[in-house]
């Protein structure tokens, strides 16, 4: 990825707050978009006759199809030049946002989502170099601490928001919400970003983008529909499978091959910090999405959280995450990195540990305190993570690292979500009828029910049972997050400690 902008004119007079609360408006709406719909997907999905696992792609789609995308930020903004670029992307954002909100089917909204999902890919790269484009070196670190919590506001007004929008309205207004937001954003860009001339003569590597675009699009519908066609059993299934080897096999030695006419410059790699960095940000996404995804529907379905309670009950995380970042930051000049990242760790499994022991009947607290801990443990984990990564690596790399590193956070997430879906759903069958097999004439504590021979009766206990059964799973997932986030500490000792205090912009620039 290449640099996406150029120095700001001089000769032109900036309206920095302007185009400030223009660029971050459209961040907003971005990152707004990747919490606001989870607490109503249940909404979703009865309005859309759609099953547990398929309005998962409401979310997997809009995730991925910005993954796959991401990379192609510098090229287009070199290509078309910024201030197109992002009219454009604000511009399609708005509209696909509103044809979501038009959806009738799940094809339909799937369909938007994956527009959103590529024309908001750069929205939040975009921002990014905008905002240290038009402030003066000394100011830049200050700019990007600006840029860091706005790109924070969304996850964390994005459950509460979605929440009271369904509640009040309906699902719908969950993307409605975006087009007066990005009319403003676009009005601002327009009237207040200034053009630059587009660079014709930059190439383009299609066929890396390609195979690599079929890798995760494939990997991604393999595990979306592995557990609903029954794994490898489905010609489906290993379709897909052969397709993600395939493609990611070509991409790979292409990559080795062009060398650096690729997009993805292979010399990260060689980076260990980068390397290390990177893995540590695939785990962070697929534990912090996973979990998001996981609760909503728990409460909502098992526990009859209303859907405004539910929001406001998982919004309290994304404020344990933001109060995080600004200790860490300080911090960071005063403790080693690794130690904040160990602290982070830890306090984030023992929230997944405290989740681990949730029960049928849960108090609002119980929700709440276990959410606000995991946020400040991620948030701890975020800051010096993103320092550490980029302290060692060359600064002709860092562009295209930002890019790598966001792009292995997304991909994360969308795997992360489709396996503790699939292990949810898969868990809920098995721990049903074993539970059910304890229902029969020769326990004496089923035989009053058994014998009364009540259709009521007997629906209630199956009821009962799957809820118990649904729970054991919630459970088993957490489960599966809290031995994950063990796993990777000691991966710490890999990452070396930088020879000077990371620089306050790196940290927030490598966040995305």
């Amino acid at each position: 990825m290449s640099s996406a902008s150029s120095p700001a004119s001089a000769t032109a007079p900036l309206n920095r707050p302007m185009i400030t609360l223009s660029i971050m408006l459209a961040t907003l709406i971005q990152t707004l978009d990747s919490t606001i719909a989870n607490v109503a997907l249940p909404h979703m999905q009865g309005a859309l006759s759609a099953s547990q696992d398929e309005i998962t792609w409401v979310l997997t789609s809009y995730i991925v199809a910005a993954a796959i995308a991401t990379p192609l930020t510098g090229w287009l903004s070199d290509r078309l030049s910024v201030k197109r670029l992002l009219i454009v992307a604000i511009g399609g954002f708005t509209v696909s946002s509103a044809l979501c909100g038009l959806s009738e089917t799940l094809t339909q909204i799937v369909a938007s989502r994956l527009l959103q999902g590529i024309f908001g890919a750069s929205l939040v790269p975009l921002s990014q170099s905008i905002l240290l484009d038009i402030n003066p070196r000394e100011k830049q670190g200050q700019a990007m601490a600006v840029w860091g919590m706005g790109v924070m506001v969304g996850p964390i007004l994005g459950p509460t928001l979605g929440g009271w929008l369904t509640d009040s309205y309906n699902w719908r207004w969950v993307f409605f919400i975006n087009v007066p937001i990005g009319a403003f954003a676009l009005f601002g860009v327009a009237t207040f970003l200034p053009s630059r001339e587009p660079k014709h003569d930059v190439k383009f590597d299609a066929f890396g983008f390609i195979t690599l675009g079929l890798a995760i699009g494939a990997l991604q519908a393999m595990l979306d529909r592995g557990e609903q066609l029954d794994w490898f059993a489905s010609t489906e299934i290993v379709i897909e499978a052969l397709v993600a080897a395939i493609s990611f096999a070509f991409f790979l030695v292409h990559t080795a091959t062009v060398g650096e006419r690729s997009f993805f410059k292979y010399k990260l790699l060689k980076d260990p910090n980068f390397a290390t960095g990177t893995f540590f940000i695939f785990v962070i996404g697929a534990v912090m999405y996973a979990t998001r995804a996981l609760l909503p529907p728990m409460l909502q379905n098992l526990m009859n959280y209303p859907v405004a309670t539910t929001g406001l009950v998982t919004a309290p995380s994304g404020a344990g995450t933001m109060v995080a970042m600004l200790i860490a930051g300080r911090l960071l000049k005063r403790i080693d990195a690794r130690l904040l990242l160990l602290a982070g760790f830890l306090i984030s499994a023992f929230a997944l540990w405290q989740m681990m022991h949730y029960t049928i009947v849960l108090s609002a607290s119980d929700i709440v305190w276990p959410g606000v801990i995991q946020g400040f443990g991620l948030g701890l984990v975020f800051v010096p993570l993103s320092a550490l990564t980029f302290s060692t690596l060359a600064p002709e790399l860092r562009a295209d690292g930002t890019a790598t590193y966001s792009l292995m956070r997304n991909i994360g997430s969308s795997i992360g979500i489709s396996i503790v879906q699939t292990l949810m759903t898969r868990n809920t069958q098995i721990s049903h009828a074993d539970l059910a097999a304890n229902v029969t004439p020769f326990n004496p504590a089923m035989q009053p029910m058994l014998s009364s021979g009540s259709a009521y009766d007997i629906a209630a206990l199956n009821a009962s049972i799957t809820q118990q059964a649904s729970m054991i799973a919630y459970l088993n997932d957490f489960k599966l997050m809290f031995v994950a986030t063990l796993l990777v500490i000691p991966l710490l000792l890999l990452i070396r400690p930088s020879r000077k205090a990371p620089d306050a912009s790196v940290a927030h620039a490598a966040m995305d």
